[in-house]
């Protein structure tokens, strides 16, 4: 097994747009990590080029202690699921999963065990002597993940791995491929642009934006401590309150409530505040508004409460606590969850 090391890596397309610019990053032995990010912000070019699949117009991808510029993706030690299957269409599933087994000669026994050891953990079991034109797009995904870890490569790529899953078998191939990647110790890098897979999967995540990293850090630190607010409103399943506000003597003025500020913010200074629904609590004083919509979401609900100025402030509630729609709520955040980005830049300023 081998880590990663990326050193100022830029693609370039012929139109002079880089669809990564410049990034230097370092994915460790044994790491599954994340690249996280909208559509179009290089994550699966940037997979392409670790891969050999996508010529660099500068930099460096390392594997281990192998540089690889100039080899060939058959030789970099990779394997990689691709986001539109490339099965082989004459094949059985059995047949796919284990012709990395096939190409390296091990004896039949070997590759049909293998592949129903494998076959077994993602639900393909009655699948194995079907050919990918008698499949579902989910049970072709599903495949063609599966003959990637058959292949115990170095380095395992995901291109958007779970994307044409139904709900229960996403969730159910997420936990196996977790905890087939912790047996294995298997570097594994996948990329996602749906936030709840990155955060549940990932040891770390590289939030990405126009071939730069936004933000790379931990699941945990990505959710609680987004750096800017680019980074705050892509990460999370119910949007971060960004609300326009103004420091004012050690406060922030803000949805006509004032809130503790971070310290040393000179007053005028304009800023956005920052702070997710999760982390709001009801309370006597604080954001005080109308609520005007009530969400069920299972074992809660998301309230939208109307504040000073039509500003629209979200907060979750225990489905028991569930408010009615117009009437008056004021809510606080939880110590320590309130954020502070700079109106101008989106920066982080700090905590309360």
């Amino acid at each position: 097994m081998a880590g990663i090391d990326i050193t100022g890596l830029a693609v370039e397309y012929p139109n002079g747009v880089r669809a990564v610019d410049g990034l230097d990053l370092r994915v460790a032995d044994g790491e599954l990590f994340a690249l996280l990010g909208p559509s179009g912000c290089g994550k699966t070019t940037l997979l392409r080029a670790i891969a050999g699949l996508e010529p660099v117009a500068a930099g460096a991808v390392a594997i281990g202690s192998r540089e690889l510029t100039g080899v060939p993706p058959g030789a970099r030690g990779v394997a990689m699921v691709f986001q539109d299957y490339a099965l082989f269409p004459h094949m059985t599933v059995a047949e796919n999963i284990a012709y990395p087994l096939r190409v390296r000669r091990a004896p039949k026994a070997r590759q049909r065990a293998e592949a129903e050891r494998v076959a077994a953990g993602l639900s393909l079991s009655g699948l194995l002597d079907r050919r990918p034109g008698q499949l579902s797009g989910g049970q072709q995904q599903r495949t063609a993940l599966a003959r990637a870890i058959a292949v115990e490569a170095d380095v395992l790529l995901l291109d958007e791995p779970l994307s044409n899953l139904d709900a229960r078998l996403r969730l159910e191939a997420r936990t196996f491929l977790k905890r087939w990647q912790r047996e294995l110790a298997l570097t594994t890098v996948f990329v996602t642009h749906d936030q709840a897979e990155a955060l549940a999967l990932a040891d770390r995540i590289a939030v990405m934006e126009a071939g730069r990293v936004r933000q790379l850090g931990t699941p945990r630190e990505v959710f609680q401590r987004p750096a800017d607010t680019f980074v705050a409103n892509f990460i999370g399943s119910t949007p971060m309150n960004l609300l326009d506000g103004t420091a004012r003597d050690g406060g922030v003025e803000c949805a006509g409530a004032r809130l503790p500020g971070p310290p040393g913010l000179p007053a005028g200074t304009p800023v956005v505040v920052g702070v997710r629904p999760e982390y709001l609590e009801v309370a006597e004083d604080g954001l005080t508004g109308r609520v005007s919509t009530v969400e069920n979401l299972g074992v809660t609900s998301l309230v939208t409460l109307e504040c000073a100025d039509g500003v629209l402030v979200g907060l979750t509630v225990p489905e028991q606590d569930e408010p009615a729609a117009g009437a008056s709520l004021s809510v606080r955040a939880v110590p320590g969850r309130l954020l502070f980005y700079g109106a101008g830049d989106g920066r982080l300023l700090g905590t309360r």
